[in-house]
């Protein structure tokens, strides 16, 4: 493992350096590559973001979006850059697998790999990690790689802090999560008066919907909204015709679930999606209850206690059934 001083030293010259993160990369996960990515050609190095897949057009305005590669659409060249890569820095992800067929391309190469993460239980393949569960967001922590690890705060220009403010943004709920302390706040000041526009980037980001989407998440609420009260839980389901029927793209079904869990009293809310290749499950709750511990236990998943996702091989209607058979297991924290 490489200590502080090591990694010091070897971020003092210019260096071939990939940056990439999770599979369907949302907010937190291109605010804190883009933002490590303008920190680090600051410095005078070879950096390139490469994205396992494609994500959502609403955060294409950040600055560096222009030069990320997505591996799906250009593998041979992302693996040729993985390859000659002297170090590659994997944030908002623990394990090899959330980043598909990229996970193998990363491991097998050469180069030192940096963690950068706040999700549970980090597979070991790192040489150097800066891992905290109690972070908000993996944008807060490549905030503190580089102001308090690296002690560069002078390069926290205005754009790091465009892509690091989305980030914790997005991750914290806009600031309402739990997670979301005294520090976060501080943090997101500091970013602010690095040049981070608060209200334009919660713009882009929120106010940006085709019509196709608000029509898609009217008929989600109308339609396929179905309330639990004896388990104080509400699921949204979708089918493949009625993603394709709305013409939804990669985004679109992003913070779905959230209007489920809104409802009073839910303290449980599953979008369930059913997929050309699989089912997949966005499940979000309140306070205590560990909606992880029911993706990684029964859905091939896992991720915060208040937020996880995971999938399933079987079809959509037994995917519902068998989430609804597992409610009674749980009543206790749910109606308490």
């Amino acid at each position: 493992m490489l200590d502080i001083a090591s990694l010091k030293e070897l971020l003092a010259k210019p260096k071939r350096i990939v940056i990439t993160t999770h599979h369907k990369p949302d907010g937190d996960a291109m605010g804190s590559s883009l933002g490590l990515y303008n920190y680090l050609i600051q410095k005078g190095h070879h950096a390139k973001v490469i994205t396992p897949t494609d994500y959502p057009h609403f955060f294409d305005w950040m600055p560096g979006n222009e030069d990320v590669i997505i591996y799906t659409e250009q593998t041979a060249i992302a693996t040729a850059i993985i390859e000659q890569a002297e170090i590659i820095f994997c944030l908002d992800f623990n394990t090899l697998n959330r980043i598909n067929e990229m996970g193998e391309v990363v491991r097998q190469a050469g180069a030192y790999k940096i963690m950068i993460d706040h999700h549970l239980e980090p597979e070991d393949f790192d040489d150097w990690r800066l891992w905290n569960i109690n972070a908000c967001a993996s944008a807060q922590l490549v905030f503190e790689f580089i102001v308090d690890v690296i002690q560069e705060k002078n390069l926290i220009n205005k754009n790091v802090a465009s892509c690091l403010y989305t980030g914790i943004m997005t991750d914290s709920g806009s600031f309402r999560f739990p997670l979301t302390t005294s520090t976060v706040h501080r943090i997101a000041a500091q970013l602010i008066d690095a040049g981070a526009e608060n209200s334009r980037i919660h713009q882009l980001v929120y106010d940006n919907s085709s019509e196709d989407r608000l029509r898609f998440l009217g008929h989600c609420l109308s339609q396929k909204l179905e309330v639990l009260y004896d388990y104080h839980t509400a699921i949204i389901n979708v089918t493949q015709n009625e993603l394709d029927k709305f013409g939804i793209i990669t985004g679109d079904t992003e913070g779905v679930v959230n209007f489920a869990l809104s409802i009073t009293g839910i303290k449980l809310a599953a979008f369930i999606i059913e997929r050309n290749d699989k089912v997949k499950l966005s499940l979000r709750s309140k306070g205590d209850f560990p909606a992880n511990e029911i993706c990684k236990k029964y859905f091939n998943g896992g991720g915060h206690r208040n937020a996880a996702g995971g999938h399933s091989n079987d079809t959509l209607d037994n995917v519902i059934q068998q989430f609804k058979t597992i409610l009674p297991e749980y009543k206790k924290l749910l109606i308490q």
